[in-house]
Order: C-alpha cells, then structure tokens, then sequence
C-alpha cells in the first residue's frame, strides 16, 4: 500500500501524463476497482480499518486523533488484526513501513515487524525505528540529516528533493526489507504487508525521478464556486494549518510534477517486490492487493491535504491480481478498504467479512455487490462528523456542521463542479435516510436525531480556529512539524534567539 496516492495516477488505468509500468503490470494481471472508496480518508482511521475489517463505530478511532476509550481496545471490539488471523491459519507473516497506529510500534501481530514512521517525536523513537536506525547504522554518513523524508511545517507544500539518494530512502529501505522477508522461505505460505510512506507530503522524490515531470506540461487544479468547493469548512481549515492557504496554479503544478515524480519512484521499488515474486515461480499462486489509505486533492476544489469525501480525497487506487484465479479486467463495484480484510481470509482458505464484503465471492458471481456505500468521518454529534452515501450514480455528503449537504452526480459530472441538492430534494432525502439507517445500526446515535441526520450549529472555519480546543493546540494558526528528536519545535523568536543557536551550532563544530 502506498500513503496518500489518488485514484487517477496510475497509467494503466487512463492517466496518459504518468509513468507506472509496474502498477500497469498489477492492472494487466488482475482487477481494478475503479469505485474503491476509503471510508474515513485520513491516516490512522483507515489504517485500523485495514487491521480490524471494521468502520469507525466498532473501531471508535474516528479520526486522526485516538481518545480514551471506556470499552476496550480495537482488537477488543473487532477481534485479532488481521495478521494475527493469518498467523493463527498457518501463515509465517511479515509488516514493513509505515503502520500509522497508537501507539507508534504497536505489535499488531506479524511474526516480522519493521517500522518506519514519517517523523520522529524524540530521540528514543527515531533510535527505535526500523529505518532511522538502518541508517544511523549502515549510513551514518546521514546522520546530520534531520527531516529524512522532506521538510514539513511551512515546506509541507513546496517541490522538495530527498536528501538520499533513491537507494537510501525508506521507500527503497522498504522494498529491501520485503525482498528479504519473501525470500525467507520456511516452508509455509506467508502473508506480507509492505507499506510505503510516499506519496504523502512533502513531495521530495529523490534523483533523478524530481526532474521527471515538467510542471508545465501539468494541468491546472480545477475549482468550483468557493462556496461549493469549501461547503466542508475542515476544507480551508486544513489549508490553513498546513501552510497551503496561499497556493496559486503555478506552485500547484510543480507539486503535481514532484507528486507523480514520488509516485513513478515508488513504482519503481514496487517492481523490485514483483520481480521477486516473479522469481520465485509461484507468482500465479500469490495474490496482491495494492491500494491507498486514501487520497490527496493537490489542489482540485482549492483543497489539500485529505479528509474530505470529494473523489480526489476518498477515493483510492485499488489492485488486485491472483492470476491462477481471477480473471484480468476492471469493476466498478464499489469497494472499501474494510474488504481487504475478507479478502486475505478468503485467500486463505475462509471469508471472514467482519464489517466488509467479500470481494473474491463477488468476483466469482458467487455474491452481489453493495448496492451503496456509507462512510463516517468524525465523532458523532461534533462538529467536524461527516458522512458520505454512494448509490449508484449519487453521492451524497453530510456535513453535520450547520446540517449542510453536497448532492453529486458522478456520471454527468466526475470532477463534482455542480452541486444538486436544491434540484433533487427527493434523491437527498432517499440518501440520507440510507445514511442514518445505517449510523443507527452502528450505533452511532449521537449523530441522530429523531431517526434523521442531525447537525450542530455552524461555525466557519475561522471561529473554530480561533475557539478551543484549536486554539490551544495551535496558538499560531499552524501546524509546526519540525524534528522533535532533534529539539527543535518551534521557529526562533527572533534574532536574538537566532544568534543563540548559530552560536551553539558553532561551538558544536556544525558551522
């Protein structure tokens, strides 16, 4: 899986501008979903929702937040993560890359772990990490490097170039790390996850895939009315906080060029785990399931970042090849990241859906597919709780934030320009009454009320930043994401405090 990579990027797939031989070698050799959904698009929850098979209501992390929870843990609720299951049916199983869970090294029950995470909070943690501590081992040439994966705070959103060359950085660290442990033959079948940080921002592809792309040659975000566009006000709130408030066309476009140079990069080292599957001769017998854990606007509704249900943000690439059993070609059923859950099981010898559907029985015509798909973003009954209801053509959004609603119609309008609520009052209320059936089934009754989609008073984007708990957590209106393991959290001050620190890094013979 990759962190942050949009369904339209891959090749094989219709995207004529990009360059993913090795993904096209996954669409030549299996099923694309082309309606693959990440039903709550933003990191740690979907990233439970692949271990558990379970939504946000069972797996109560709703967010990029974890909250005390008075019912027990995840595995409590949805039982063992999904490579425990496989461990228990005789599967030798191995996790490298970014996992994303709470806390940092969970043991989510691989018999082989390596973790690398985006960035570190203190010494102890990037002394732990699987690949800091390769390179602070191997590469101590790199020791001086503090962001290893680009720099973040007010460079979230500017063209980088990793600092390591495309050998040394954790996507190829992470191919290595897979290599070896599929060559680790102890006689039974395994199961694998190979998680790769790219491409989720900073945007710094190593030599030479940073000057792959021309930005001129890039199109142009497209935008609707702002009033469509920014209906969801955790919209310009997250551009705000990730310094992207101010990103005209043409920076979009160089960041497009980095984006799709990050992708082709990570391309590259997926095909180094293909051709090793390759080598080993069972290739027809192994099934893959690449996705994302969900998607990135880069710039399209004048939006970055995720966390909203516009296609660009929710909806993911999703890939399955089994040669030796499934037939190549696409389907637009629609699908989740739940499912790949009843998927691994069902591979290995029984489905155990949990909360997702059984993708191998739909293939098979053995099973219908979903007729629509409910997705929970946010606490129920707060302000930032949102629901998505796809149905055929239609998607509806909710956005419990002053009780608005976005009616789509995917068909006539893919890049969702038009906003239709006010011509198909019928088609809102037959979507939304699917929705709160849904959340009622959950459980999830705080978001209801009266059997129908409640709403809070609205607030913009401005009175919540500047009310608490925002204010308290972000003083300054943005996220500062500096190398905490290295003691640096904030700008300096002033020049004072900058003669103070060049005069340190001086005295440390840095300068």
């Amino acid at each position: 899986m990759s962190d942050q990579q949009r369904f339209d990027t891959i090749a094989g797939l219709g995207n004529a501008s990009i360059y993913t031989p090795n993904l096209d070698r996954l669409v030549g050799r299996g099923v694309a979903f082309t309606n693959a959904y990440s039903t709550c698009p933003v990191c740690i929850p979907a990233r439970y929702t692949l271990m558990s098979g379970c939504e946000p209501p069972r797996t109560r992390v709703w967010k990029n937040m974890i909250f005390p929870d008075m019912h027990g843990s995840v595995e409590q609720r949805c039982g063992k993560y999904l490579p425990e299951v496989m461990r228990s049916r005789g599967y030798r199983t191995f996790g490298v890359g970014k996992f994303h869970n709470f806390p940092w090294d969970s043991d989510l029950g691989f018999d082989a772990q390596h973790h690398s995470e985006e960035f570190y909070l203190d010494p102890a943690q990037r002394a732990r990490d699987s690949y800091a501590a390769f390179l602070a081992e191997k590469h101590p040439e790199y020791a001086w490097v503090e962001a290893l994966m680009g720099e973040r705070t007010e460079m979230y959103y500017m063209p980088q170039m990793s600092p390591l060359p495309a050998s040394l950085t954790v996507e190829a660290w992470a191919a290595d790390r897979a290599v070896e442990c599929i060559r680790a033959d102890d006689g039974r079948p395994w199961f694998g996850v190979v998680s790769f940080v790219g491409p989720h921002p900073p945007f710094a592809p190593p030599q030479p895939f940073n000057r792959l792309y021309n930005p001129d040659l890039m199109p142009s975000p497209y935008r609707g009315e702002p009033e469509i566009d920014h209906r969801d006000q955790q919209i310009p709130l997250m551009n705000r906080l990730v310094w992207a408030d101010e990103i005209g066309n043409g920076q979009a476009r160089a960041l497009k060029a980095r984006y799709y140079g990050e992708i082709t990069y990570l391309d590259s080292c997926l095909g180094r785990i293909l051709d090793c599957l390759d080598d080993r001769g069972d290739a027809d017998n192994t099934l893959i399931c690449f996705c994302s854990d969900h998607g990135e606007h880069l710039g399209d509704h004048a939006a970055w970042q995720k966390e909203s249900y516009f296609e660009s943000s929710a909806r993911v690439p999703f890939l399955v090849s089994w040669p030796g059993r499934i037939q190549a070609g696409t389907s637009d059923v629609l699908v989740c990241l739940t499912d790949v859950f009843a998927l691994a099981t069902a591979a290995s010898g029984a489905a155990e859906p949990r909360q997702g559907e059984d993708l191998l029985g739909i293939l098979s015509g053995a099973r219908p597919g979903r007729e629509h798909l409910v997705a929970i973003y946010g606490i129920p009954g707060e302000r930032d709780f949102k629901i998505m209801v796809r149905a055929d053509r239609w998607k509806l959004i909710y956005l419990a934030n002053g009780g608005e609603t976005l009616l789509l119609d995917l068909a006539a309008d893919p890049l969702e320009i038009r906003e239709l609520s006010g011509a198909h009052p019928d088609i809102v209320a037959a979507l939304a009454a699917r929705g709160a059936a849904e959340l009622a089934r959950q459980g999830c009754d705080a978001a209801l009320d009266g059997g129908r989609l409640c709403a809070v008073p609205y607030q913009s984007w401005r009175d919540q930043l500047a009310s608490p708990p925002l204010s308290e957590r972000y003083p300054t209106g943005r996220i500062q994401q500096f190398e905490f393991s290295r003691g640096i959290f904030r700008f300096p001050d002033g020049p004072a405090e900058i003669a103070e620190i060049l005069a340190a890094a001086t005295r440390a013979g840095n300068l």
